[in-house]
């Protein structure tokens, strides 16, 4: 049978723990012999500190190996607090005991039981700060997988572990805002597709009771039919979005013809708000990109401008070629933005306050949707407030060079 590292590791260990202990066995021995040797002093002293020296640093490193072995972090800081007292005193009673006959026997113990009563304390002491914060992080990452998501943990203590508790907090947050998101997403996604379903059961059993002809509610229930296509369609964009699995045909395509297209589609809904809507337009702008999704993106960034500009404002389209990329800003003289919309606008589902309550808002998706396919083509989206008044939403297009 073929071992791989992790099973030998453990025998290594063994192994090296035995022969240090062997060897500082065998030099402890040897130091014994010599003190009962009658040498001169000072060899006898200078061949003291090698055996002494290298007995300790045989056995530390020995017992290091084998506290590696157990379980906790506590255990072994205990462990480590121990080895850093016991090798110490070991090799002071060692000297002591070899050089008896200087009558300073008492002076060496004193001195030793000192020093390594004050090591036991410090180094339990620090011991019991460090299992602390291991048992607060380990608490809290407990609370957090039983479901409480607004467990924290303390960032006090050692940088590693002030470290470690600020990624897990980071961690915390981010899953509290996707079950956040979820929740929104299936309350908002309901309340948007209970209103059509409920507009189209009560126009069918208008019908169905002869209340009114069929042909009175057909345009009535095409429109709702459109809705409910529609959102699904959204969904389904930002399912594929989210799993990768959005596949662009990227070309080279002029940018004026896809927002000529997209102005002229909208116009109607423009004249019908009153609102102005125009483009500024540099001629001969070529980008990188799947021209059916761009003229989405434009689509939904107008629709999502139109939405919140007031009778008599405006809309207008500019373009901005840049060395490597062409800015697409889509402007609009509404109210702007306010600062948690500046951060949470391309969220789905995400609707001001306001939005919410006027009843004309959409679903909540297109601008999510925006997001993804800018970025599916290696763009950047963003959006701020103009300082004369209104939003402008700008995002860019890797350009034909």
């Amino acid at each position: 049978m073929r071992l791989s590292g992790a099973h030998l590791a453990p025998h290594w260990k063994a192994l090296a723990a035995g022969l240090g202990i062997f060897g500082a066995a065998f030099l402890l021995s040897w130091a014994a012999e010599l003190a009962q040797i009658d040498v001169p002093r000072s060899l006898a002293l200078a061949a003291l500190a090698l055996i002494v020296t290298g007995a300790t640093l045989g056995a530390g490193l020995a017992v290091a190996l084998a506290l590696r072995a157990l379980p906790t972090v506590r255990l072994q800081l205990v462990g480590l607090a121990f080895l850093a007292v016991v090798l110490p005193l070991a090799a002071v009673l060692l000297s002591g005991w070899v050089m008896f006959h200087m009558g300073d026997d008492v002076k060496i113990l004193a001195v030793t039981a000192a020093s390594a009563s004050a090591a036991v304390v410090a180094a339990l002491l620090l011991a019991r700060s460090v299992s602390q914060g291991i048992d607060r992080l380990r608490a809290s990452s407990a609370a957090l997988a039983a479901g409480d998501l607004a467990a924290r943990a303390s960032e006090r203590g050692p940088a590693e572990l002030a470290d470690l508790a600020h990624s897990f907090n980071e961690m915390a947050s981010n899953l509290a805002r996707l079950f956040d998101a979820r929740r929104e997403l299936v309350a908002w996604a309901s309340h948007d597709l209970r209103t059509p379903i409920a507009s189209l059961q009560a126009m069918l059993e208008a019908v169905e009771d002869g209340l009114a002809e069929p042909g009175r509610y057909l345009p009535a229930m095409h429109e709702q039919v459109r809705i409910l296509a529609r959102l699904v369609e959204d969904l389904f964009e930002l399912a594929r979005i989210d799993a990768g699995a959005l596949t662009l045909e990227l070309r080279e395509a002029e940018l004026t013809g896809l927002i000529e297209s997209c102005v002229r589609g909208l116009e109607a809904e423009a004249h019908a708000r009153h609102v102005h809507l125009e483009a500024h337009m540099e001629i001969g702008a070529r980008v990188h990109c799947e021209p059916a999704k761009v003229e989405r993106i434009l689509c939904n960034l107008l629709t999502n401008a139109l939405r919140h500009t007031p009778s008599d404002g405006s809309v207008a389209v500019l373009v901005e070629p840049r060395p490597d990329e062409v800015q697409v800003i889509v402007e609009d003289s509404g109210d702007g933005l306010a600062p948690e919309a500046a951060t949470r606008m391309f969220e789905r589902f995400w609707r001001s306050d306001t939005a919410r309550t006027s009843g004309e808002a959409g679903a909540g998706l297109g601008l999510a949707i925006a997001r993804g396919l800018v970025e599916a083509h290696g763009g950047r989206i963003w959006a701020e407030s103009r300082p004369e008044g209104g939003t402008r939403v700008s995002f860019t297009l890797p350009a034909v060079v």
